[in-house]
């Protein structure tokens, strides 16, 4: 019990006073600026975007744009509420009540601009420094078209116009290119018939009125090859029904023939994106008449110099006109051939592309082509919630998130070394294949869980590669399991000698309460602040032997709850994975989900094997392993290119 708890005890009668003293709680807030404010132009239905740092949810408070400054010549103020995205970005709708506050879409609001937030942490309204700048308003946009590249081009690319004024898209209504004239296929030099149609547009980036792009469509030309000559006129489509219009553009297009011309990857791993370059691709779900298709011939050579011949077809995903993506997978014309779960090597050969639109078809020229088949590679994407950052703010370490998940994500990649298992933090745009793992806050099944994993059955041999150990598994609730799977971080206080009101499966114990007790906002404890975060510059600690810091040693104090709850977050996190490999005892009973027995540094043992100092690697304990048998059926499954760990691990039982 601390000091001011026991005081608290003695003089209840004359009332407590211990907190008073308290600093203010953790808002969030420190640091908030105001970086920009886009787009430049407002218009009717624009969705005004801005950008910062240290901005909060409506759980925290609420947030406004405040301008004070000139509209129209005369002194003017307005505070536009705003709706929290991320704690970089806060967005508002330019709406009809937006739009009479302003009194009209005219002139410009010439001034300063601030972003207040009402906490409703500590009842303060907290401001960001001033942005001054000058922000047009309008009720209309006409657009303008200066230029449009000329030339080669293929089928379904996206062609860039040069002009201003185009519309952003949503609420604004959109900008669309009418483009008419007429086509000469390759080897005549009379058109088809002329055509005229409107084709939608989009912005080059996000809040680019000046650079828009429309996709050369197969309705002006079908996928052959030729000519195109005709005009394009820039079209602005107002939701309110209006359109204005730019002047006509000369444009002249030569129609290539489809093609493939190199690859971006050059080696992959089943599940993984093999992305392909070239023109004149199409199909894709809206297109009912096109397909694209790969023709693949050569042979694959396996790393002990195995021989196979490949002759397949491949159906490709359409990214756009001018790049394809084709996902390895062992259930396709490749799969049947090449055993791509366990066979690495090389594939060499040719490759052409088949367009097709109705009963035309075209094919490409044969090209060259070679692809490293890698290993299987099992990414793994730790998806940190909100949930779990307000379970830090209950041990008032909300300000250093950022350390926390990289120690959680670094205790994984040493558990996990030697094998072919990589850790994102960002959802993977390369992998079509791969495992999701929720670091949450509560445990939604109120079982006094450290972690769950959720997925259907013993997954023995990693046979599907994108589990997702989180959420709610509704396979897993009618089998009569907790439904929700994932780490829950709030579950590490059942640790705590004065918990919070949670269910508890294990026994208390004093360490946990030295670590954390001088942040928790629910006692005496003074939470983390940003600005405290940055002036402490606390160490990252390599070893606990430091932990817990002596009383005052406030940097030091952050350090080891850092080093603390990382631990403990990324132990959770790689047992419940070590689940959804198929462990434990993978080629045993179909029911036995942990090693037997209490042995230390045992990794998949049941919760209340694994104590506190265990997980956490204090006071010499730790580090949590595979067992020797479970890291051998991990190597025979997920071997990695490095050589085995050499040390010697715990038996199995």
């Amino acid at each position: 019990m601390t000091t001011t708890r026991l005081l608290c005890v003695l003089g209840l009668l004359a009332g407590c006073a211990a907190t008073t003293d308290r600093a203010p709680r953790d808002t969030g807030l420190d640091g908030l600026t105001l970086t920009r404010i886009d787009p430049g132009l407002i218009l009717p239905g624009t969705k005004l975007v801005v950008t910062g740092e240290s901005f909060v949810d409506r759980d925290l408070g609420n947030s406004s744009l405040v301008f004070d400054g000139k509209l129209r010549g005369a002194d003017f103020h307005i505070a536009v509420p705003l709706t929290w995205t991320s704690a970089k970005r806060l967005e508002a709708q330019v709406d009809a009540a937006l739009v009479t506050k302003l009194g009209s879409l005219d002139g410009s609001l010439d001034g300063e601009f601030t972003v207040e937030v009402s906490s409703i942490v500590d009842g303060a309204l907290h401001r960001s420094a001033p942005l001054v700048l000058s922000l047009p308003l309008a009720r209309q946009s006409t657009p303008s078209a200066t230029a449009i590249p000329s030339g080669k081009i293929y089928v379904n690319q996206p062609i860039e116009v040069t002009g201003a004024g185009f519309l952003l898209g949503g609420a604004e209504g959109e900008t669309l290119a009418r483009v008419s004239g007429c086509f000469a296929p390759t080897g005549k030099t009379v058109c088809d018939p002329p055509v005229e149609i409107t084709i939608p547009a989009a912005p080059k980036t996000a809040f680019d009125r000046e650079h828009t792009r429309f996709v050369y469509t197969t309705a002006l030309s079908g996928i052959g090859s030729g000519r195109f000559t005709g005009k394009v006129t820039m079209e602005n489509h107002a939701k309110d029904g209006g359109v204005l219009t730019s002047g006509a553009l000369d444009l002249t297009f030569d129609v290539q023939r489809p093609a493939i011309t190199g690859a971006s990857t050059t080696a992959a791993s089943l599940g993984q994106y093999v992305l392909i370059d070239g023109g004149g691709f199409v199909g894709g779900a809206d297109a009912t008449d096109e397909s694209t298709v790969i023709q693949l011939a050569g042979q694959f050579v396996d790393t002990a110099g195995k021989k196979t011949p490949i002759s397949v077809i491949l159906v490709p995903e359409i990214v756009d006109g001018l790049r394809l993506r084709y996902v390895l997978d062992e259930h396709d014309a490749l799969g049947a051939v090449v055993d791509l779960r366990k066979s690495a090597g090389t594939i060499t050969g040719t490759v052409r592309v088949t367009v097709q639109k109705g009963t035309t078809k075209i094919d490409g020229d044969i090209v060259p082509v070679m692809l490293r088949i890698l290993p299987v590679k099992q990414v793994v994407h730790v998806e940190f919630l909100n949930s779990y950052v307000s379970s830090l703010r209950l041990f008032g370490l909300r300000a250093a998130d950022a350390l926390v998940r990289k120690r959680a994500i670094l205790v994984n990649e040493r558990i996990y070394q030697t094998l072919n298992v990589e850790f994102r933090d960002e959802a993977p745009v390369d992998f079509a294949l791969y495992a999701v793992v929720d670091i949450a806050g509560p445990d939604p099944n109120n079982e006094g869980l450290f972690g769950y994993d959720n997925t259907p059955g013993k997954d023995v041999g990693n046979a599907r590669l994108y589990d997702r150990i989180g959420g709610v598994n509704a396979t897993t609730q009618a089998d009569h399991y907790a439904g929700f799977g994932g780490v829950f971080t709030e579950a590490f206080f059942a640790f705590s000698d004065h918990p919070r009101d949670l269910a508890k499966s294990v026994a208390p114990d004093a360490l946990f309460d030295q670590l954390f007790d001088p942040f928790r906002p629910d006692g005496d404890g003074r939470e983390l602040t940003s600005s405290e975060l940055a002036a402490l510059a606390p160490e990252e600690l390599t070893s606990g032997e430091s932990c817990p810091a002596a009383v005052g040693d406030r940097r030091g104090q952050v350090s080891c709850a850092v080093w603390a709850l990382g631990n403990l977050i990324g132990s959770s996190l790689a047992h419940e994975l070590g689940h959804s490999f198929g462990l434990a005892d993978p080629f045993g009973s179909a029911t036995v989900f942990h090693d037997p027995g209490d042995l230390p540094n045992r990794l998949m043992e049941t919760g209340d094997g694994r104590p506190l100092e265990e997980r956490s690697l204090l006071h010499g304990a730790g580090p949590s392993e595979f067992c020797a048998d479970e890291y051998a059926y991990m190597r025979s499954i997920l071997a990695s290119e490095l050589p085995e760990t050499a040390y010697e691990r715990p038996p199995c039982d």
